[in-house]
């Protein structure tokens, strides 16, 4: 496999100093995943800008970039993927938490949410979701600055073909190395010595490679260090984005036209890679 650049990014969709969205840069090659540096952008103009920038990179981002097609075609808006998404970033936050709410209060209880097909295999909240965690807030930030950044969406939309954004998903990872235990929290009463040891315990997985990816994680002890110590998990999170976007990264060198995406997946709704 040739060597690429990666990019994981953990999102925020109000990035501030306290809660930035992370980056974490790499390199892959025969199998080891090196990461390079980790960036931090407090503001949405930084993020926007580091995306605009001309490079050449493979990207996993932790944020959804579609919705369910049952929500979108009760809701009556368009079913071509870009102008559902044009549509979507024209609204409020307000517009969509009401809009999501009333349509969740017109269906039973256990089933109020709609799904995508990707989110049973990944494991993955709904999309539509505006609380715990706000994954509809972060799609509405997200997708339309990697859209105006002109990226490519494999399966979903033609953008510059050297700049790549897949949607991500570190949970699937993380479930697969150390199961349902807890590794991280914003929250400063919570960050425990449980959760520093599941993020060693975490790291240590990852570069014994030990997950079904078939890739190894190369960390400086600095860069460990540093992914141990945020408790936020932040750095990790976007890390194990860095992974997966590598994974993809080589299905493509292996011509996977879709970087490892089913050939199947829905072309309004999107997939989490690895899923």
């Amino acid at each position: 496999m040739n060597e690429a650049v990666l990019l994981g990014c953990d999102f925020s969709s109000r990035p501030q100093k306290r809660k930035p969205i992370v980056l974490a840069w790499g390199r892959a090659r025969a199998g080891v995943v090196q990461l390079s540096r980790l960036q931090k952008c407090e503001t949405q103009e930084a993020f926007d800008e580091t995306l605009r920038a001309p490079a050449d990179w493979v990207g996993g981002f932790d944020l959804p970039f579609g919705l369910p097609r049952e929500l979108v075609t009760t809701l009556g808006w368009p079913q071509d993927w870009l102008a559902c998404m044009q549509h979507y970033a024209a609204l409020t936050r307000s517009e969509i938490r009401d809009t999501f709410a009333a349509f969740c209060d017109a269906r039973p209880v256990g089933q109020k949410f709609a799904h995508r097909a990707t989110d049973r295999p990944a494991g993955s909240s709904p999309s539509m979701k505006w609380v715990n965690p706000p994954v509809a807030f972060m799609l509405h930030a997200g997708v339309p600055a990697l859209l105006a950044a002109g990226v490519s969406f494999p399966g979903l939309h033609v953008g510059d073909p050297r700049r790549v954004a897949l949607e991500a998903y570190p949970g699937l990872l993380v479930r697969e190395l150390i199961g349902t235990r807890s590794y991280k929290s914003d929250d400063r009463q919570k960050q425990t010595a449980e959760r520093l040891i599941a993020r060693k315990d975490l790291l240590h997985a990852l570069e014994m490679g030990q997950t079904r990816l078939g890739l190894r994680l190369k960390l400086s002890q600095a860069q460990h260090d540093a992914l141990v110590d945020d408790a936020s998990g932040d750095s990790l999170d976007a890390t194990l984005c860095m992974v997966q976007a590598a994974w993809a990264q080589a299905q493509h060198a292996a011509g996977h036209p879709l970087y490892g995406l089913p050939t199947t997946l829905d072309p309004l709704e999107g997939w989490i890679v690895c899923a």
